[in-house]
């Protein structure tokens, strides 16, 4: 219950200071605005010429808009600004703070940074997601609910687990900068279902960065294309993912020389 504790007050810490800033927030929702209005022109701009792509039909596609746009958020919000935060640390000598805390060192470098606003784009996804389950017209159901609910968690981890490894380099090297934005610019990927790529670009999308199973997976759910078997393997390198991040976080740690080294 500790870590949930801790979880809950660096939130309302991060909450408050960002809303000191509240012009941000009419700031983000234009941007997440624009952002969505050109995502639904390129499906508008598809559509117009055939009707699946891939095999994925309008709502569909509507769907995966929504789970890239809700995880989009997501990784704005909690994930990147404690990543890069992180990465400031180790170079400059400042991860002492974090690392003095009585309370699980990990733990604290992830819950430290949020940017509240971000959170527009997790609202705007889900009302995309809601446009998307009615215009399929085949009801959500239990099953599927659930389904989704536990990939998305199941994809988030991945997220988490592979920036934290990237931001782990650090540790080693000093310009890693290039590495995340390798990853951001791959995630952009994810606005369409990875099925659609060349095998050799949906195996990468899928094992080497898990944008398949943190994005085209959830909408698979919502759409009744999910099959037990992937959500188990979804479950599985979750495992994987979180267990090689806890130990490139802890073999990083034994590399660090900070201020008060």
């Amino acid at each position: 219950m500790n870590g949930f504790r801790v979880m809950w007050i660096y939130f309302r810490v991060g909450a408050m200071n960002e809303m000191q800033y509240r012009v941000n927030f009419f700031l983000q929702l234009l941007q997440s605005t624009i952002a969505i209005g050109t995502g639904l022109i390129a499906l508008t701009l598809v559509y117009s010429y055939t009707d699946e792509l891939g095999g994925w039909s309008s709502p569909e596609l509507l769907a995966v808009l929504g789970v890239y746009t809700l995880m989009g958020g997501v990784i704005k919000a909690f994930i990147q600004p404690n990543m890069e935060r992180i990465m400031g640390d180790v170079q400059e000598g400042t991860l002492d703070f974090a690392l003095t805390k009585p309370e699980d060192s990990q733990l604290i470098v992830s819950v430290r940074e949020i940017r509240i606003w971000q959170t527009v784009d997790i609202l705007l996804g889900l009302i995309l997601l809601s446009v998307a389950v009615y215009q399929l017209q085949m009801g959500l159901g239990l099953v599927e609910a659930l389904a989704f609910v536990a990939s998305l968690l199941l994809g988030g981890i991945m997220i988490y687990s592979f920036w934290l490894m990237l931001t782990t380099i650090a540790f080693w090297a000093v310009r890693i900068h290039e590495m995340v934005n390798l990853f951001q610019g791959l995630f952009q990927a994810g606005r369409f279902p990875v099925d659609i790529y060349p095998l050799w670009l949906e195996t990468s999308l899928t094992f080497l960065v898990p944008i398949a199973f943190a994005i085209t997976v959830p909408a698979e759910a919502l759409t009744g294309r999910l099959t037990p078997q992937t959500l188990l393997g979804a479950l599985a390198l979750a495992l994987v993912l979180f267990t090689l991040a806890r130990i490139f976080w802890r073999r990083g740690l034994r590399q660090y020389s900070g201020a008060s080294a």
